[in-house]
């Protein structure tokens, strides 16, 4: 097997409040959107799956209840972008954890949107966190043409 991630899935529990959140409230976009699953390109050959629970439930099984022992990352090049874009997702309705200086010297902070996914918004100052805000600039200009 390949060492890479195509899909990302998240069971949402109201596939047009996810959208109204990530498409309206952040500005995000869809390449595809199904009556029950809404499709985002988030880099190249990866893509975030917002899947009604219900059909998601029915295909892979009752996932567990409570906090999922993961986050999402959302990278940026500085202190000051980490607080812009959890205002942002605080205007777009998200319950959002303040930035602070973390002990291995990168800015973070949190947001849990609609379905309590938490997503973290970091400033990783070091060659890999700063090569990755780049490629992922990068395709996102060469994506929007």
């Amino acid at each position: 097997m390949e060492q890479r991630v195509n899909f990302i899935t998240l069971a949402v529990a109201d596939l047009v409040a996810a959208r109204r959140f990530y498409i309206e409230g952040l500005g995000w976009s869809a390449v595809a959107e199904e009556h029950d699953v809404l499709f985002l390109p988030i880099a190249q050959g990866v893509v975030l799956a917002l899947w009604d629970r219900k059909s998601f439930v029915a295909e892979v099984g009752e996932p567990s209840s409570g906090l999922a022992p993961i986050t999402l990352a959302h990278n940026v090049s500085g202190p000051d972008e980490v607080d812009t874009v959890l205002a942002d997702a605080r205007a777009a309705g998200a319950t959002v954890h303040a930035g602070e200086r973390r002990e291995w010297g990168g800015y973070t902070g949190y947001f849990v949107d609609p379905d309590g996914f938490r997503w973290e918004i970091a400033h990783n100052p070091s060659p890999l966190g700063d090569g990755l805000v780049e490629a992922s600039r990068r395709w996102l200009r060469e994506s929007q043409g």
